[in-house]
């Protein structure tokens, strides 16, 4: 039985994500901190298809322990594909920003992203079928004045996937590293990055997507054989190959 990993899993991008795999049959494991909501996610499932089987684990990716320990607890499992959605986010200019809050979002955006990526390629470069998505942001390609040290965090995880694309296929892997590239999405991202209690989207937003379309697009970019799925300032949704300059050393 194969298996598709989604973590940050209990709202937004992944848990929309979630109904569009478990729609194709898919079965998964989701993962994050909100053990309820992934009850509540689990439950939608099922009664939409019983025969999916969901399997449900709260972890906390800005513990570096616990990164390795959910990878490790997977170990038994035979995984299809794996999607490292879950991300933090900080609005706020660098002299004024919240360092603790810095560090937990850089433990997650990058370190955990790191750690998980390397520990599913080294397993699974060679399985047929298989993918790595790593949710980055259309600010991990343009750099936002007022959230620097985000932009800067979905920069390494745009460079860094894409490196690793390159890699595996200069090694003739048969693991697929992909990259998704939002823009403003409906979900909790906006009012946890400016610690707001809610976020009036449609007052405050000229132009947005909603978690649902995201997942749509995570699906497209599944489907293809493109490298990076990104949303452009017009908030179109494009399927591209690589973006940065590669400079091989082989």
């Amino acid at each position: 039985m194969k298996y598709t990993v989604i973590t940050g899993a209990s709202s937004g991008i992944g848990y929309e994500t979630a109904l569009a795999f478990a729609a194709r049959g898919k079965n998964l494991i989701l993962v994050a901190r909100r053990l309820d909501k992934l009850e509540e996610l689990k439950s939608t499932i099922q009664n939409i298809d019983p025969n999916v089987n969901v399997i449900i684990i709260s972890n906390d990716l800005s513990i570096t322990e616990q990164t390795y320990t959910l990878y490790n607890t997977l170990k038994e499992y035979q995984i299809e594909t794996w999607i490292n959605n879950a991300g933090l986010g900080e609005a706020s200019f660098v002299v004024e920003q919240n360092l603790d809050k810095v560090e937990i979002m850089l433990r997650v955006n990058i370190e955990s992203l790191t750690i998980l990526s390397t520990l599913f390629v080294r397993d699974y470069a060679d399985v047929e079928g298989t993918q790595l998505i790593n949710v980055s942001s259309a600010l991990g390609y343009a750099i936002a004045v007022g959230s620097v040290a985000y932009s800067a965090s979905k920069y390494y995880v745009s460079a860094f996937t894409e490196g690793l694309a390159k890699e595996l296929e200069l090694k003739g892997a048969k693991l697929k590293a992909k990259v998704l590239a939002p823009a403003i999405t409906e979900t909790e991202f906006v009012k946890k990055s400016i610690d707001a209690e809610e976020f009036d989207y449609k007052a405050n937003m000229p132009k947005y997507h909603t978690a649902k379309q995201m997942a749509s697009f995570m699906v497209e970019l599944y489907d293809s054989n493109d490298m990076i799925g990104i949303v452009d300032q017009n908030y179109d949704f494009n399927l591209r190959d690589q973006i940065y300059p590669i400079i091989s050393e082989f």
